[in-house]
């Protein structure tokens, strides 16, 4: 008897050390970032110079940088009333939900149950003991129950899903926060967009005025028989064209007028907003080290938390591997009478454990390992794409806001040349020394430099935005 026992015990200490051991291991590999190559600075020409901006800074309201109130007072109601970003907040929440959902398989779980049954026991069932007949009964039965479940996380099963859970909350946050700064973003470009068809179509406005005054002249010489019924006509026909093109800027600016109400949250019809031709002058724009952008930009972070998310699947795969092992203890009463419902005498108990360890699955668990790898691999993939898109889009923002400068420039230098152009032609052409093509093709060639002009003021602030974007949103320090 003593050897016997001396056997068991050691069975069940070599158990619970066994489980000891399991409890102490995690299934699946633990969670490391994959290092991405980026390089050790951005390729800068004139007028750029390498700034700091601080990466721990909020990442808004960056639109304020432009100076414009009607645009901050349209980013602050997009924000307020975006059914886009409402949709982003509440999956925000659906994630948070989904941590409390996966923690709670760490602790306890306790449940009240009770049966109130009056039956009848028929006579013929069977024996149950054959020196005894069996008899009918009726009787009541009154059963309270607290039942008391608790999972031993001996492969980690439980705690990889925590980890998944969190890491998919952080990750539904940072795309959160990418839907904010690309819906900034793109409120602004359409707003950027409306304003440079603003200018464009004052550029328009000055030019037909120009050309009416001509035509008034050259259809007065013509009275006068000192202009040729051609000349009026060359007139008329720039002009006919110039309003054909004024008509095709109206639909334009209204297609991003809706596209300014839309992302605003008002409907198209209900909104409209008046025609502003002031010059914005877009901000200056710090550039830090390639490496910043891993850590500003959110749906970097959004993609780096997508593998830890992956990467903790793993684990939960893996662990089906293990033994499952639930305690279950219960405690109730159990009487055929209410008044003696908690008398000693009713008092049940039973306490246990379930063992579940997998023997064959045809292949199942092998399978969902190989599923959860697969996705991780594919978020690793995703990842280095997403990083090597920032990469491009922040060198496209440098380089193209440099190009865009320069082009600015000589754009208003052309500008002024063509204005001097214009007047040296009307007046050789008033005091008949050039024929009347001078003048066409001098008011042509204002017209299409003070359109460009207007055209590349916009596209500067385009390329800002696009570049703030790329950068991850705003920056501490004058700008």
């Amino acid at each position: 008897m003593t050897v016997a026992r001396s056997r068991r015990a050691a069975i069940g200490g070599g158990l619970a050390g066994v489980m000891l051991l399991l409890a102490g291991c995690v299934a699946g590999p633990d969670y490391v970032r994959p290092e991405v190559a980026t390089p050790p600075a951005w390729k800068l020409e004139d007028p750029w110079r390498a700034g700091a901006p601080d990466d721990a800074a909020p990442k808004g309201p960056w639109w304020e940088r432009f100076g414009d109130a009607r645009l901050d007072a349209l980013q602050r109601q997009a924000i307020a009333q975006s059914p886009t970003l409402v949709l982003a907040s509440a999956r925000l929440e659906q994630a948070r939900a989904l941590v409390r959902v996966a923690s709670s398989g760490q602790g306890l779980n306790a449940n009240l149950a009770a049966r109130a049954t009056r039956q009848h026991i028929a006579a013929n069932r069977p024996l149950t003991n054959y020196g005894s007949d069996n008899f009918s009964t009726v009787q009541n039965d009154f059963v309270p129950l607290l039942v008391v479940s608790y999972e031993l996380d001996i492969a980690g099963r439980v705690r990889r899903s925590v980890e998944s859970a969190e890491a998919s909350a952080d990750q539904s946050a940072a795309d959160l926060e990418n839907t904010r700064l690309l819906l900034g973003a793109d409120l602004a470009t359409a707003y950027f967009n409306m304003r440079a068809t603003d200018i464009e179509l004052d550029v328009l406005d000055r030019s037909i005025a120009l050309q009416r005054r001509a035509l008034d002249f050259i259809s007065a010489r013509h009275d006068l028989g000192a202009a040729s019924g051609l000349e009026v006509a060359q007139q008329q026909a720039l002009l006919d064209t110039t309003l054909t093109q004024v008509d095709l800027l109206r639909r334009q600016r209204g297609l991003f007028e809706h596209a300014v109400a839309t992302l605003a949250g008002t409907p198209a019809p209900a909104f409209e907003l008046a025609s502003d031709i002031a010059a914005i002058e877009p901000p200056t724009v710090p550039l830090g080290v390639p490496s910043d952008v891993l850590q500003r930009r959110p749906d970097v972070a959004s993609a780096e938390r997508a593998m830890a998310a992956a990467n903790a699947q793993i684990g939960v795969a893996s662990a089906a591997f293990y033994p499952s092992i639930t305690i279950s203890p219960v405690l109730g009463f159990e009487t055929r009478s209410l008044t003696s419902l908690f008398d000693a005498s009713s008092v049940l108990w039973s306490f246990g454990a379930t063992v579940t360890q997998p023997l064959l699955s045809g292949g199942r668990l092998n399978a969902n390992v190989d599923l959860a790898r697969a996705n991780y691999d594919a978020t690793v993939a995703n990842y280095r794409r997403v990083v090597l898109t920032a990469m491009q889009e922040v060198e496209d923002g440098i380089t193209g806001l440099a190009a865009l400068e320069r082009a600015d420039r000589q754009a208003r230098t052309a500008v002024e040349t063509a204005r001097k152009v214009l007047e040296l032609a009307a007046a050789r052409y008033q005091g008949g020394a050039t024929t009347f093509l001078d003048v066409l093709a001098a008011q042509q060639s204002l017209l299409s430099a003070e359109r460009l002009a207007a055209q590349l003021g916009g596209q500067r602030l385009l390329t800002s935005v696009f570049l703030i974007k790329a950068l991850g949103g705003d920056w501490q320090g004058p700008g």
